[in-house]
């Protein structure tokens, strides 16, 4: 029995670890599913048309980028899947040998001489014992061997029953591959429909190349004038400041130690401008400079704070506002928002609604969300800050 529990331990142990990879690859697709969900609830909110527009391109390039990660990700739960049927074949191969070995000791005891002179006459065996002391040893024979063929019977029928129990599984794992099997067609199914889109949406956007450029010319002036004007700001706070309180240095200290980990200033979204110098999603040989990265959601967002502090500056920038939140010798930045919930002097906390983010209608709808993070007067880039 002690060599079945052992072998039971050592595969349960080989089995616990692909189990929990294929669970957390689950989970990991409900995530993504919800993400293309909230991706095309975006494009539903764009001009209804048939016009192309960066910001459908943008919205479908995010598509295709999530649809990919989820098919690789049903990949892997394939992979897994058919590492733990490898396993449970195994295992189930391991028990049956192990079942065959004890069927054999249990034929071998009704062939002893002994046990079938014992199945003739149990008493007769007893009583006809020489003396006393053979009586006894012979009773204790019978106790331990009636005991010992019980415990092989137990023995074989525990074995059957976790080779029952092995063969249901198998099968569970054969239906979970055969729906991640249907799934991952489906997904490439979707995702090569939506990358024809993209070849036909790129085409026409390269048809309208002095308007976007004109357009992108203009969207740049006037990030670039944002950027002065907060980097003007910040500075000014910074020189004003002289020392930190303790509570600004615990807060300063926790904001640090929070890098990698910090809630979105969105609660739904994905980013859609990346922090530093990248090219235009259309035109290569036009850059873009971002000091600060662009998080795209759906229309009547709120935008969050990032970590508690104290509003230092809110007011209009071109008909819009910004907010600037002090975190110690950190600041995180906010805008466009069409509303705030804030003023100067509020103290806010972690993901606590600063105000609603502004829909450009000229911009086919879209709900861009532009975040900064300082320390001091140097700029950070907040991809880096954001929990993953």
């Amino acid at each position: 029995m002690k060599r079945v529990i052992i072998l039971y331990l050592s595969l349960l142990l080989t089995m616990l670890v692909p189990a929990q990879s294929v669970k957390e690859l689950q989970k990991q697709q409900r995530e993504l599913q919800q993400q293309l969900e909230q991706t095309q609830k975006m494009l539903k909110q764009t001009k209804q048309n048939e016009t192309a527009t960066v910001n459908k391109l943008n919205l479908l390039n995010n598509d295709i980028k999530t649809r990919k990660k989820l098919i690789r990700n049903i990949q892997s739960e394939i992979n897994g899947l058919n590492g733990e049927m490898g396993s449970l074949r195994k295992k189930r191969s391991a028990l049956q040998q192990e079942l065959e070995a004890c069927k054999e000791d249990y034929a071998r005891l009704i062939r002893e001489t002994h046990y079938a002179d014992m199945q003739q006459s149990p008493l007769l065996f007893i009583l006809s014992a020489d003396n006393f002391q053979q009586l006894t040893r012979r009773i204790r024979y019978m106790q331990e061997f009636a005991a010992y063929r019980k415990e092989q019977v137990r023995k074989i029928e525990s074995l059957q029953t976790e080779i029952d129990i092995q063969n249901n599984l198998l099968e569970q794992r054969r239906n979970d591959r055969s729906v991640a099997l249907k799934n991952q067609k489906r997904e490439q199914d979707k995702l090569a429909s939506d990358e024809r889109k993209q070849k036909n949406m790129l085409q026409s956007l390269k048809k309208q190349e002095k308007d976007l450029l004109a357009k992108q010319k203009k969207q740049q002036q006037q990030a670039d004038a944002l950027n002065k004007k907060i980097e003007e700001l910040i500075a000014k706070q910074v020189r004003t400041t002289t020392t930190l309180t303790k509570e600004q240095q615990l807060i300063a200290g926790g904001f640090e130690a929070n890098q990698g980990r910090m809630p979105w200033p969105v609660e739904k979204g994905y980013i859609s401008g990346y922090f530093g110098k990248h090219k235009h999603p259309v035109h290569e040989h036009v850059t873009i400079d971002n000091k600060g990265i662009y998080l795209q959601t759906v229309s009547g967002a709120n935008a969050r704070a990032v970590y508690e502090g104290e509003v230092t500056w809110c007011a209009q920038m071109n008909g819009n506002y910004a907010v600037i939140i002090q975190h110690g010798n950190y600041r995180s930045v906010y805008s466009p928002l069409k509303s705030i919930n804030v003023k100067q002097g509020d103290k806010v906390k972690a993901k606590q609604a600063i105000g609603t983010i502004y829909t450009d209608a000229s911009q086919d709808n879209k709900t861009e969300l532009y975040f900064q993070i300082y320390k001091d007067r140097s700029i950070l880039n907040p991809s880096l800050w954001l929990a993953q």
